[in-house]
């Protein structure tokens, strides 16, 4: 059976599963495609508030299928055209995703499925959770746009580090390092989940989304330009903002809907 990326949207959250049933979730060209379409599609509906991200079958993503390299990785052009035209453009989908993206991780999470997390702006794993990116073992170093979500989360030593030693290594590791928000107790990854997305739905979807573009161009490391701050704090005649403050003195839960 070849590998999908499915998504359905349950009230105000959208929930993107990855399956490649035997291949622990190994993500395929067919795959990396569909997944830049599905944040896509997410993107577009303003209807939706939050995203969970997570594998089937108990793991969350082995990484590229190998299987296809053969084919789809025969010489530089071709490499040069797997991950810049396929693997990078997924990878920014999910990064420049407006709505928060929260990634569940169970079971494996290597290679390409540790590059997806990476992209993800919350991570929450179970303890039994794996992690790392052995691909020194098979001859081939990590494509800039796709080393670039580790060094934002884990810096310059540790990811070094990761791709020099290719250990695989558990989720406290993986917290220590940043690489993960936070690790669930043992069979509560689920509820830790639901918990981190309820929190999210209580917040102003537009303020989620103003964070969320602001933090990442602050990452670029150049001053705000007056044009910049003046889109920034268009939020203060939202009805989203003025229902907050409302609600707050009022002693009331806010109603917010994203404008």
């Amino acid at each position: 059976m070849d590998g999908t990326v499915d998504w359905r949207r349950q009230g105000r959250v959208a929930w993107v599963e990855l399956a490649h049933p035997g291949r622990l979730n190994a993500i395929t060209v067919a795959m990396w495609q569909r997944l830049r379409e599905v944040f896509g599609q997410i993107a577009a509906d303003p209807g939706v508030h939050c995203v969970v991200l997570r594998g089937a079958g108990g793991n969350f993503a082995a990484g590229a299928d190998i299987r296809e390299f053969p084919r789809v990785r025969a010489g530089q052009a071709a490499v040069m055209r797997y991950h810049r035209d396929i693997l990078a453009p997924a990878l920014a989908a999910i990064a420049e995703c407006p709505q928060p993206v929260v990634a569940e991780i169970d079971g494996v999470c290597v290679g390409g499925g540790l590059e997806i997390a990476a992209q993800c702006d919350i991570r929450i794993a179970s303890p039994r959770a794996r992690f790392g990116a052995p691909i020194n073992r098979l001859g081939f170093p990590m494509a800039p746009d796709e080393m670039q979500g580790l060094l934002a989360l884990a810096g310059r030593a540790a990811t070094v580090a990761l791709l020099l030693e290719g250990r695989i290594f558990d989720a406290a590791e993986a917290l220590r390092l940043g690489l993960l928000t936070r690790v669930a107790e043992d069979g509560a990854l689920a509820g830790t989940v639901k918990a981190s997305v309820e929190d999210i739905l209580r917040g102003a979807p537009d303020a989620a989304r103003r964070n969320k573009r602001l933090a990442r161009r602050l990452a670029q490391g150049t001053p705000l330009s007056e044009a910049e701050y003046f889109e920034f704090f268009s939020y203060a005649d939202s009805r989203d903002h003025q229902e907050g403050v409302r609600a707050f003195l009022a002693g009331e839960k806010a109603q917010f809907h994203g404008d």
